[in-house]
Formats: C-alpha cells, structure tokens, sequence
C-alpha cells in the first residue's frame, strides 16, 4: 500500500496506519468529533466483517452525538481478540467465534490514549465472515460500561482543548502566515462548543485570519476575471468573468476595484451590444456572517483527499 503523510499540525509526527479522509459535513463543526479507525493490525478481519465493526463503532459515535468526520485528530478504534473459534458439526457446519472487542478513544496524532474498555460478544455463522459480522451485531450500544467508556473519551477530549487552547491558536496563527490560511481556520473552529473558554478564544482569532485570505483571494480573482474580459470584451465574455467575481469576498479591501471593474465591463457591452449589463455584488458581511463564511472555508479544506497518519502503537 502506498504511503503518504500528511502533518496536519506542524509541530507533530505521525506513525502508524492509514486512514482515508472524508468530506466534512458542516454541522458537525463545533462539535466534539471522532472519527471511527480500524487499523491494519486487526489481522485476518474478513472485508465484510470490517466493515461492520467500523459501522459499529460509528453508531457509538452517532448515538452519543459526535461529529462523524473521517480523519480528526481524536479517534475510536478497536482490536479484536479471538477467544474461542469452534467449528460445529452442523448441517450445515457452522463457525463460532468468541470475541473480546477492545475500544480505545485517543488522539490519535500524538498517539495518546484516553479511554478503553473490552466488550465481550460472541457470534456463529455458517462461514467466519458471517461469524464475524454475527458477532460484531452483539455489541451493545447502551451497555453501562460502554457508556462510561466514551464519556471519560468525551471528557478527556474537552480537557486536550482546554488545556492546549494557546497552542492551538499560535499554530493556527503560523499557518495563516505561511500561506495556510484554510488549514488555520478548518483547526480553530473545530474546537467543540463544549470547550467554551477555548471556543470563545478560537472564534475571536478567525476573523484576522480568514481576512487575510480573502485579500489575497481577491487579488487573484480580480486578475482572473480581467484576464477572461481581455480576450473577449462582449456580453460573453463579461459573464464569464463576473463568474470569478461572485466568488470574491466583499469583505476584501481590493473590493471596491471589483466594483470599478463591473463599471467597466457594463459600460462597454452598452457601447457594442446596446443592452444593459447588470452584475449584483455581493453584500458587505457582518461579523455572524466572516465566521459563518469561514465555516464554510473549514468544510471546504477538510473535504479536500488526503490521507492521514494515525498513531496508535501501544493502545493493546
């Protein structure tokens, strides 16, 4: 298998196994988040049997109310420990396995772990696939040690935010100078709500940072759409450029240039095609509207492939 990784913090290595990153849905921005991990390690776990552990471990994440993205820094993962595998002389003959399945909560970055437990379940089938999965189904979601086990994972998670709340936002801060502005913004707010000290914190260091992208954005557009209007100064050629110019943000100081522009380019498709030209801008954003605007950049970064390093050596 092919090897990449991906620092997503600067200052951390990576070691371990692969997982694939996933779009970013937009509502779990905000919230505290796990991403379900079946690591390589877990040796001779059929496809379909793997599958349905990772289905398993992302109801945990569902039923108590994390955000589901793929790739976070803090993630649930398992081993599976065969006890017992019995073939039964059947008709036809069945498999049957017992399981000892050991979950883990950690950050899965810095290759710490937060919380572990080990569920016990048993499963048969008429071949070890179907044991497996038969098995995996037995894994009950409202066990009280279950429970306990993802909220001392929760807590734990709460606590890394609030007690690297500076950390987070100095690297946060060097990104946007080296030119990682999505990246700054997509890890200041995917600090929970629940972390309210840091989520306060992180919120108020949004705005500076995305404003220096939007007018680095906005500069590159606006040649853009120049560029498009040079090579062709008709009605044509003025939508396609007003396409690149409704993805500036009226925030940005080059805006007013944007706006010169339009003059321009609604002047002369009067001149040369006797019709009127009309491109609505885009409305000045409030302070709501900068950090609901960089939400949307964070979901964009974090939809972006790539592939993640996990470290989980040591877990079991």
């Amino acid at each position: 298998m092919k090897k990449l990784i991906i620092s997503c913090l600067s200052l951390l290595m990576f070691a371990g196994a692969y997982a694939q990153k996933a779009p970013a849905r937009s509502n779990d921005r905000g919230r505290v988040t796990l991403a379900a991990y079946i690591p390589d390690q877990v040796d001779e776990l059929p496809d379909a049997a793997r599958n349905m552990l990772a289905n398993k471990l992302n109801q945990i994440i569902s039923q108590n109310g994390f955000g589901g993205e793929e790739g976070e820094r803090f993630i649930i993962t398992a081993n599976v420990v065969v006890v017992t595998k019995n073939m039964l002389s059947t008709a036809p003959p069945m498999t049957a396995l017992t399981l000892d399945v050991n979950l883990y909560i950690g950050d899965g970055y810095e290759g710490t772990k937060f919380a572990s437990t080990s569920v016990p379940v048993k499963g048969v089938g008429e071949n070890l696939a179907k044991a497996y999965i038969n098995a995996f189904k037995n894994i009950n979601l409202n066990d009280p040690n279950l429970q306990a086990f993802v909220d001392k994972g929760k807590a734990k998670i709460i606590s890394y935010y609030n007690t690297h709340c500076d950390v987070i936002i100095k690297q946060a801060q060097t990104l946007a100078s080296t030119g990682r502005g999505d990246e700054a913004i997509y890890n200041l707010t995917s600090v929970p709500k629940a972390c309210v000290n840091c989520y306060g914190r992180a919120m108020a260091a949004v705005p500076a940072i995305y404003k220096k992208q939007i007018e680095k954005d906005c500069s590159t557009k606006l040649n853009q759409a120049k560029n498009l209007w040079a090579a062709n100064q008709d009605v044509n050629g003025a939508n396609a450029a007003s396409e690149v110019l409704s993805q500036i943000d009226p925030q940005a100081s080059c805006y007013k240039d944007v706006k010169v522009f339009v003059a321009q380019m609604a002047k002369r498709v009067k001149e040369i095609d006797n019709r009127e030209w009309n491109f609505k801008l885009q409305e000045q954003k409030n302070d709501v509207s900068i950090i609901n605007a960089a939400r949307d950049v964070a979901v964009a970064y974090a939809a972006q492939p790539r592939t993640t390093v996990y470290n989980v050596h040591g877990w079991w």
